[in-house]
C-alpha cells in the first residue's frame, strides 16, 4: 500500500502541533491525608486519616483526537477503494 499522499503528511502536522487538549472525563479519585485529631487529642499530638473525594479530569490533546479522526476516515476510503476494486 502507498502512503504518499498529502492526507498522512497532514495528519502529522497537525497532531504534532501543540493545539492544547480538552477534557472529555472525570473521574472520582480518592486522597487520603494525615491529619491532626480533634479536641485535646490533637493538641496533645495524635494524628487521623482523612479522605476525601475530588474529580480528576482526563484530558486528551486535540491533535491526537484529529490525527485518529483522520486515520479512521483514510482507513475507510482504502477499505471502500479495496471492495469496488474486488467487485468488478
Amino acid at each position: 500500500m502507498e502512503m504518499n499522499n498529502g492526507l498522512i503528511a497532514g495528519i502529522t502536522t497537525v497532531a504534532g502541533s501543540s493545539l492544547g487538549s480538552i477534557t472529555v472525563a472525570t473521574v472520582p479519585t480518592a486522597i487520603t491525608a494525615t491529619v491532626p485529631a480533634a479536641g485535646i487529642a490533637g493538641w496533645l499530638g495524635f494524628t487521623t486519616t482523612a479522605t476525601t473525594i475530588v474529580a480528576a479530569p482526563v484530558m486528551v490533546p486535540v491533535g491526537g483526537i484529529v490525527a485518529v479522526g483522520a486515520l479512521l476516515t483514510y482507513g475507510g476510503l482504502q477499505a471502500y477503494k479495496h471492495m469496488n476494486k474486488e467487485q468488478k
